[in-house]
């Protein structure tokens, strides 16, 4: 097991109670989504795991010593007067990284998620998809092994999103990489993931654990079969049947 969650319960200052007593482990080598209603504590799971803010009760444990964490949010957040390098680059000069190892890790990223032709361009010459690719790979320059995504793909159109899908889950295996990622869409969860955790209204708990048995190599034919349409039914049931308690 790489990371749990021990009975962890998180209380904002202004009374909001967002998690309550959450159970859930990950270990290592997982893609693990979390699906639920808007405001029932995904992206404060995500913070908690980050070290970016603390449980109220309870306890976030790492298995050994934590590992380099990259964190990709909904927004791109790119700094538009930086090159693509140097956006990419960014994390690395934070931790002062001698200019030769900065180096070979902006071009090994960038090679990993097709913009090496892209290095010297600006964020406002790039496309949607694109913006989305640089913010992974600077979360990846640092060599991160957990990759913490908060809805990373819900601006972009469909077409782009499969696309970005399938790259994500090509980087999740040939990096081996343990990934945690919060989406709203059921079908996006079910195609990426190993697991899929659906969480309960605010204050968010976790109502469902669904294992994806389908083998982790997945081409996008994988959404004809009959096997990705019960399992959405699954995550879905479980959803429905939360909103539907009084």
């Amino acid at each position: 097991m790489l990371l749990s969650f021990d009975n962890v319960t998180k209380t904002f200052p202004n009374g909001t109670l967002a998690l309550d007593r959450v159970n859930l482990s990950i270990a290592s080598g997982e893609f693990v989504s979390l699906v639920g209603p808007s405001g029932c504590g995904k992206s404060t799971a995500l913070r908690l795991i980050a070290g970016l803010i603390e449980p109220s009760a309870g306890k976030v444990a790492w298995t050994h010593a934590k590992p380099s964490v990259g964190f990709v949010f909904q927004d791109a957040a790119l700094m538009p007067w930086a090159t693509v390098a140097k956006n990419v680059r960014l994390p690395l000069e934070l931790t002062r990284k001698d200019d030769a190892e900065a180096d070979r890790r902006v071009a090994d990223t960038l090679e990993l998620v097709g913009l090496t032709k892209f290095a010297n361009a600006y964020p406002r010459e790039l496309s949607g998809g694109m913006r989305m690719r640089v913010s992974i790979a600077r979360a990846l320059a640092t060599d991160a092994s957990v990759l913490l995504m908060d809805e990373p793909f819900a601006a972009l159109d469909e077409l782009t999103r499969d696309r970005l899908n399938d790259e994500l889950r090509e980087l999740w295996a040939v990096k081996n990489l343990t990934i945690v990622f919060v989406t709203h869409s059921v079908y996006e969860s079910v195609y990426l993931s190993s697991r899929v955790i659906a969480m309960s209204q605010r204050p968010g708990r976790v109502i469902a654990d669904i294992a994806m048995t389908e083998p982790k190599t997945r081409t996008r034919d994988f959404r004809m079969t009959t096997a990705y349409g019960e399992r959405c039914r699954d995550v879905r049931s479980a959803l429905q049947r939360e909103l539907a308690t009084p």
